[in-house]
C-alpha cells in the first residue's frame, strides 16, 4: 500500500510539473513568434507615443512658466525707458535692452 501511495505522488508530481512546464513553453513560444514579437512592437510604439506627448505637454508647460519668469525679471511687458538721454542710445524693441554708442578697445574694456 505504501509503494501504492508513493507511486500516485510521483505520478501527480509529474503531471502537475509537466503541465506548468508545457504552459511556460507555449508561452515563450507565443511571445517569441513573430506575431507576438509584432504585437509587443505596436505597443510598446504606442506607449512610448504616449510618454512623448506627456513630456511634451510638460516641456511646453514649464517653458511658458519659465517665460513669465524672464519675463517679469526683464520688465518686458513694461514701456520702454525714456530716451532722455545725453549720450546717443539705441532701444532694441524686441527686448528694451539699452546699447551704448561708446567706442571700446579691441579688447572689450
Amino acid at each position: 500500500m505504501k509503494r501504492l501511495f508513493w507511486l500516485s505522488v510521483g505520478a501527480g508530481a509529474g503531471v502537475y510539473v509537466s503541465h506548468r512546464v508545457k504552459r511556460r513553453v507555449v508561452r515563450f513560444t507565443r511571445a517569441w513568434s513573430p506575431e507576438g514579437v509584432a504585437a509587443r512592437a505596436v505597443s510598446t510604439g504606442q506607449g512610448a507615443g504616449e510618454r512623448l506627448r506627456h513630456f511634451a505637454s510638460d516641456v511646453r508647460t514649464e517653458m511658458r512658466a519659465r517665460e513669465e519668469e524672464l519675463r517679469e525679471a526683464v520688465r518686458m511687458d513694461q514701456a520702454p525707458p525714456d530716451a532722455g538721454l545725453s549720450q546717443p542710445r539705441r532701444v532694441l524693441r524686441a527686448r528694451y535692452t539699452i546699447i551704448d554708442h561708446i567706442d571700446h578697445d579691441k579688447d572689450g574694456h
